[in-house]
C-alpha cells in the first residue's frame, strides 16, 4: 500500500500527492509499503467507519491539518471529500438544466450489467482469466460508467462514491488543461510555436523560457523536476511546499505558489528531445492559457466545457495560497459529467448538433504524439503523449485521460465507447492496475461491437 512521507502539514501532504504523485504511471510512494493491503471490500470506507457518528470515534476521524488523510485506507474516504481539506475554486455548470444522458429501458440496462459483469479476459502476462466484475474490486473501483454510441450501458458506484457525489480525478486534470490548450491552438488564439518567454516574460531565466508551447503541452521540455518520493530533498517536496495554501513558516524563503516555483526551474536536457512526465508542465500550460485568455482555467473550463456540455454538477479545483488553480491534478468532479466530457471527445466536440470546439482538436489528440520520444511505460509499449492525453496506438485507436490510483477516461473511437473509472487503488502506480484494466476495457469494447 501507499505510504506518504512525513510533511509539515496534511495540506502540504496532499499537494505533494496531487502534484508529484499525480502522475499516470508513477513510482511507488513511501518506504514501508504493506505487502498485502486490505481488499477493496475490507477497505470500503463504509465498512471502515471513517467519519461516521456525531462525533465520530477518535480512531475513525480523518482530520486536517494533522492527519495523513491521503494514506491508504483513509485514501478511500478522502478522494470523495477533498473540499473538506483544501481550498478550491468552482468550475461552474451554470444555472441551466443539465443535458440528460440516454439510458436503455431498466430491464435492458440490468441485463447489460449482468452480461458485462460476466465478461472474462486474460490480464497482461496473466495465466488465469478474470471476470469484469472481479477486476472492479481488484482495482478498488469507486465508480464505473460506460457509454456506447452515446448511451449509458453500465453504471455502478462503490465505496465513498454515490451518484450525486464527486471524486478526485488526479492527473486527469492535466487532460482538461491540455484540452483547453488544444482548443485555443485550433481556434488560432494560441500559437504553439511560440516560446514560453514570448507569452510570459516574467518566466525570466527559468528553463521553461526557451521551451515552445507545444513542448510544454506534450511534456518534451528539458526541465529539472524530480518526483522521487523517497528523497526528502526531491523537487516534488519543494514544489508542494510552495503550493501549500496554508501560511508559510516565518523563516520560509522559498517560492510562494505554483507560478513562483516555475520561474526558478533549472534546465535538464534538451527541449523537444524526449517525453518526460513532469507535472510542472501542466501548471506552466495553465499559466500560459490564463495569460492568453485573461481567465483562470476554472472559468475557462466552465465556459467551454461544463456549461455547454450540460453538466449536472459543478466541479472543483484545488488552489495554492494565491488562488492559482492546480492545473496538474486538482479537479474533483462527478462520474456522469466526466462521461459527458469523454463523449464530447468521441463526438469531435459536438453535442446535439452544436459544435463546442473544432473537430480538429480531438483529431489531433487521437493522432497522438511522437512515439519515438515515448518510453519507460511497459504497460503502454506503443504509446505516445500529446496535449496532456495518453494515446495507446492500439487497433481501436484508443486514447485516455489518466490519473493515479486508477482514474481514467478511456475513449475507444472504433467501438464508439467511452469508459470512465474512478478509483482509490492503494498505490500511486497505474502500471500495477493496467494489467487488469486495459484488457478488460478491450473485452468490453469487443462485446459492445459484437452487439452491433
Amino acid at each position: 500500500m501507499k505510504e506518504v512521507p512525513n510533511m509539515s502539514s496534511s495540506s502540504t501532504n496532499l499537494c505533494a500527492l496531487t502534484t508529484g504523485i499525480a502522475i499516470a504511471l508513477g513510482a511507488a510512494t513511501g518506504a514501508s509499503a504493506q505487502s498485502a493491503p486490505l481488499s477493496a471490500q475490507e477497505s470500503d470506507p463504509n465498512v471502515m467507519g471513517w467519519m461516521q457518528g456525531f462525533p465520530p470515534p477518535q480512531d475513525r476521524l480523518i482530520e486536517q491539518p494533522d492527519s495523513n488523510y491521503f494514506s491508504f485506507p483513509k485514501l478511500r474516504w478522502s478522494v470523495c471529500h477533498l473540499r473538506e481539506f483544501l481550498p478550491t475554486e468552482e468550475i461552474s455548470r451554470g444555472l441551466g438544466a443539465p443535458r440528460p444522458l440516454d439510458y436503455p429501458a431498466p430491464a435492458q440496462f440490468a441485463e447489460m450489467r449482468q452480461q458485462i459483469d460476466a465478461l472474462t479476459f486474460m490480464p497482461i502476462n496473466g495465466t488465469q482469466e478474470m471476470t469484469w466484475e472481479d477486476s472492479l474490486y481488484a482495482n478498488y473501483t469507486d465508480g464505473m460508467l460506460i457509454m456506447h454510441k452515446g448511451q449509458v450501458v453500465y453504471e455502478r458506484y462503490f465505496g465513498c462514491l454515490e451518484e450525486d457525489g464527486k471524486h478526485a480525478i488526479m492527473s486527469m486534470t492535466k487532460s482538461i488543461t491540455g484540452l483547453l490548450g488544444e482548443i485555443l491552438v485550433a481556434e488560432g488564439v494560441l500559437d504553439d510555436t511560440l516560446l514560453v518567454q514570448d507569452i510570459i516574460p516574467e518566466i525570466g531565466d527559468s528553463a521553461f523560457a526557451t521551451a515552445t508551447v507545444r513542448e510544454v503541452m506534450d511534456m518534451t521540455t528539458g526541465v529539472q523536476y524530480s518526483e522521487d518520493y523517497s528523497d526528502p530533498e526531491a523537487d516534488i517536496w519543494i514544489y508542494s511546499t510552495a503550493a501549500n495554501p496554508l501560511p508559510k513558516p516565518a523563516d520560509y524563503n522559498g517560492p510562494n505558489g505554483y507560478w513562483e516555483y516555475l520561474q526558478q526551474v533549472p534546465p535538464d536536457g534538451e527541449h523537444g528531445a524526449q517525453f518526460h512526465y513532469k507535472t510542472i508542465n501542466s501548471d506552466m500550460l495553465g499559466w500560459i492559457i490564463s495569460r492568453i485568455t485573461g481567465e483562470a482555467i476554472t472559468d475557462l473550463a466552465s465556459e467551454r466545457l461544463w456549461r455547454p456540455m450540460g453538466a449536472e454538477q459543478d466541479a472543483y479545483q484545488t488552489v495554492d495560497g494565491k488562488g492559482v488553480p492546480f492545473a496538474g491534478g486538482g479537479v474533483t468532479a462527478g462520474l456522469r459529467d466526466l462521461a459527458r466530457l469523454g463523449n464530447l471527445m468521441l463526438s469531435g466536440g459536438e453535442v446535439e448538433g452544436a459544435q463546442l470546439f473544432p473537430a480538429a482538436v480531438t483529431e489531433a489528440i487521437a493522432a497522438g504524439g511522437d512515439q519515438s520520444k515515448f518510453s519507460g511505460f511497459p504497460t503502454i509499449p506503443n504509446g505516445s503523449y500529446t496535449s496532456q492525453w495518453w494515446v495507446f496506438h492500439n487497433d481501436h485507436g484508443a486514447y485516455a485521460a489518466r490519473g493515479v490510483h486508477g482514474q481514467t477516461i478511456y475513449v475507444d473511437p472504433t467501438a464508439e465507447m467511452v469508459l470512465v473509472r474512478l478509483a482509490s487503488f492503494p498505490r500511486a502506480q497505474n502500471g500495477l492496475i493496467d494489467p487488469t484494466s486495459l484488457p478488460a476495457y478491450q473485452a468490453v469494447a469487443e462485446f459492445l461491437m459484437s452487439r452491433d
